[in-house]
């Protein structure tokens, strides 16, 4: 008796299966809206194909045109299409079963690289590792498959005080394309686990500084990682010359994380000597990293140990009255605020130094433009301040000022 082959389940849910094998899919069975295999074709009177729920909530939002070509649409009536509804159909059922069993043994691979780890070390353990981690970046679905296997724990349990680098670096890999449970999160603080993390960002390549950020980022968003050598391992990764900007970026992002919700951080940076680096760091930042660094600056500035660190780094006025013009509203307003908070415990200093290095002349600009009010007040302000140091003459000649202007 000939076996017959099983029915596959209906589209919709074929679709949701194959979620993480859609590679291969035809463009033509894609929505041009969400970029999805369609389950409800319907055309356009432009001719154009989309998928019966992307369009109608394009059509909802007012719109009265088609999203591919912006042709007005003289005709909003849907045509289902039922030609390419069943040439979906096929390829999807015929492909089900292949690829259903290709997943089911990709998970059986997986479930024995989880199952070698407790059994292997040294060059194997980091082999197995590296073959889970490619696993996970392949294929999605088995993510439920390791973490269902304890798979979670174990690559966990492999960060410890003696843990190499090249196997932390694979076990982070693995731990940053998971869902980490809140007992993984609290396990991961330890402080141990913390600067094995810190050596191995600042040690490997540029994928494993990434995914080391991005595992501390998830650390500091479930609570407080208060760990000084975090602090000096972001400091140097940021301070290092020969990363890309996204290391940099990823850097600064966490030191700010830490130093928003943490009060003690911002004392932290200043004994670590972070001041008197970030402001020499200044003037090599891109407008993103720029804009970080002046708020950690600024946070860092209202706490009185802040204030005298910015007041004693020789290159602070010069540098913050450089980049005022050419930098973002939000920049300038952390520029002003922090030279504020110097030019109150050295008036004299703080304003030659700026009026020196053209400060007036940049600040009427800002005044004169169409800025915030807040921006524009400090500016001001700040502007009277430095003036009480020079007679009227003078400090017009420190404005560069045109005689029209005067």
């Amino acid at each position: 008796m000939q076996e017959t082959m099983p029915t596959p389940p209906p589209l919709k849910v074929l679709i949701e299966e194959m979620e993480s094998s859609m590679e291969d899919v035809p463009s033509v069975f894609i929505c041009p809206i969400s970029l999805e295999p369609m389950r409800d074709p319907v055309t356009l009177c432009t001719g154009q194909t989309y998928d019966r729920s992307n369009i109608l909530k394009w059509l909802s939002l007012g719109h009265n045109t088609c999203p591919t070509t912006m042709q007005h649409l003289w005709d909003l009536s849907l045509t289902p299409n039922t030609t390419l509804h069943r040439f979906i159909l096929t390829w999807f059922s015929h492909n089900y079963f292949s690829i259903k069993k290709s997943l089911q043994d990709v998970q059986r691979t997986a479930f024995h690289l989880l199952e070698s780890l407790n059994k292997v070390k040294g060059q194997a353990r980091v082999k197995s590792l590296k073959e889970l981690r490619h696993l996970l970046h392949s294929h999605a679905s088995i993510r439920k498959t390791v973490v269902e296997h304890n798979g979670l724990a174990l690559v966990s349990s492999l960060l410890g005080p003696f843990t190499s680098h090249a196997v932390g670096s694979e076990a982070v890999g693995i731990l940053v394309k998971l869902d980490l449970s809140s007992e993984v999160k609290k396990n991961l603080m330890h402080p141990s686990k913390v600067s094995l993390l810190v050596d191995i960002m600042n040690e490997g390549t540029v994928e494993t500084k990434m995914n080391c950020a991005k595992l501390i980022e998830i650390l500091l968003l479930e609570g407080h990682v208060s760990s000084l050598s975090l602090l000096v391992g972001l400091l140097r990764l940021v301070r290092d010359k020969k990363h890309p900007t996204g290391v940099v970026l990823n850097g600064l992002k966490l030191i700010k994380m830490m130093c928003s919700s943490q009060e003690s951080v911002r004392t932290s940076i200043v004994r670590i000597g972070a001041v008197p680096q970030l402001v020499d760091l200044l003037p090599t930042l891109n407008d993103e990293c720029l804009e970080i660094a002046l708020f950690i600056l600024e946070v860092v500035s209202t706490i009185p140990e802040g204030r005298m660190a910015l007041r004693d780094c020789p290159n602070v006025v010069i540098n913050l009255v450089k980049l005022l013009m050419r930098v973002s509203e939000r920049c300038k307003l952390f520029a002003l605020s922090i030279l504020w908070a110097i030019y109150k415990l050295a008036p004299e200093q703080c304003a030659s130094e700026a009026v020196e290095a053209g400060l007036a002349a940049k600040l009427l600009l800002v005044i004169q433009s169409g800025c915030n009010p807040v921006l524009k007040h400090m500016s001001a302000e700040f502007l009277k301040l430095c003036s009480l140091n020079y007679s009227a003459s003078i400090f017009i000649s420190k404005c560069m000022l045109t005689t029209t202007i005067q």
